[in-house]
């Protein structure tokens, strides 16, 4: 194994599996028993390890700061979840996609055992991706903090008014927005939500912000692009709608008048392991038919 690329070795892995299709159960555990025939400590997350019949599994929100991968077997949201947890610890991901578009995932399921090989032979680069880190406030105090690989979302209910949200790039005023809702991504999520918003995409290896309002009631607000180093803060001024904070389309919460957001770049980026000889441009082109009829 070479730990030029990992920077470790690998002895422990801990695998993660989306359950609702079979194929997720039964791939989980074919990899792990693959891995412990080649002497590898394989844990399983509790839910991947109370479906394949296994003990002693460990929670996706808490891994073990000792894990040298972790295997998601599953769509980019499996992938997004587990990201939160391992990028902080420095834990490198490999994703097998069970999804639909799968633009974080790296291999599908035929590739899997020839990739886990790939991993095991130091064949693989590791892609280091900025993540979001998200602070809210409420009545100037600081609540738990997120980490995020994709995005963080203000957006009004399906029934509320368009709400005012302003936003600020290092302390200075931009604008207040009149819309449905506002986004800010990484350039990793430029893919996600940020697109069918009609953002931008980003290249993403870049270290940068898109802000993208939804459905915004003036044709002037247009995303914006800023970079990595800065830290944005968006401040929801509407008062009587029902507006919610959303992180990576995976955690919610409520917010109030005057309730803010600070947002930068974590300091600890996740880490994707990447084997297949596929650019982010082939990636592109494959998953959103560009050039297709």
């Amino acid at each position: 194994m070479s730990e030029s690329a990992l920077g470790r070795a690998i002895r422990r892995v801990v695998i993660v599996a989306k359950l609702g299709p079979p194929e997720g159960r039964r791939l989980a555990l074919q990899m792990g028993e693959w891995l412990e025939k080649r002497g590898i400590a394989v844990t399983y997350e509790t839910n991947t390890a109370s479906a394949i019949g296994r003990q002693n599994g460990v929670s996706r929100n808490a891994l073990p700061p000792d894990m040298d991968l972790a295997i998601v077997a599953g769509g980019d949201g499996t992938l997004l979840s587990v990201a939160r947890a391992a990028a902080p610890l420095g834990i490198p991901i490999l994703g097998v996609n069970l999804g639909s578009l799968g633009f974080l995932t790296e291999l599908q399921p035929e590739e899997s055992f020839h990739g886990l090989q790939a991993v095991l032979d130091g064949n693989l680069v590791v892609d280091e991706r900025q993540m979001l880190r998200v602070r809210p406030f409420r009545e100037g105090k600081e609540q738990p903090e997120f980490a995020l690989l994709n995005d963080a979302v203000i957006a009004k209910s399906a029934l509320a008014r368009m709400i005012s949200i302003e936003l600020l790039v290092d302390g200075q005023h931009v604008t207040t927005y009149t819309s449905d809702g506002l986004i800010a991504s990484t350039p990793t999520g430029s893919t996600a939500y940020n697109l069918s918003a009609g953002g931008p995409i980003l290249d993403p290896h870049m270290k940068a912000f898109v802000i993208s309002p939804i459905c915004p009631h003036s044709m002037t607000y247009r995303p914006l692009v800023v970079p990595g180093s800065v830290t944005l803060e968006i401040v929801l001024r509407s008062d009587g709608e029902a507006v919610y904070l959303t992180l990576d389309g995976q955690i919610g919460f409520p917010m109030e008048v005057d309730d803010s957001v600070k947002i930068d770049s974590h300091p600890n980026p996740v880490r994707l392991v990447r084997i297949a000889d596929r650019t982010f441009f082939e990636v592109l082109r494959r998953k959103l038919n560009w050039g297709g009829r």
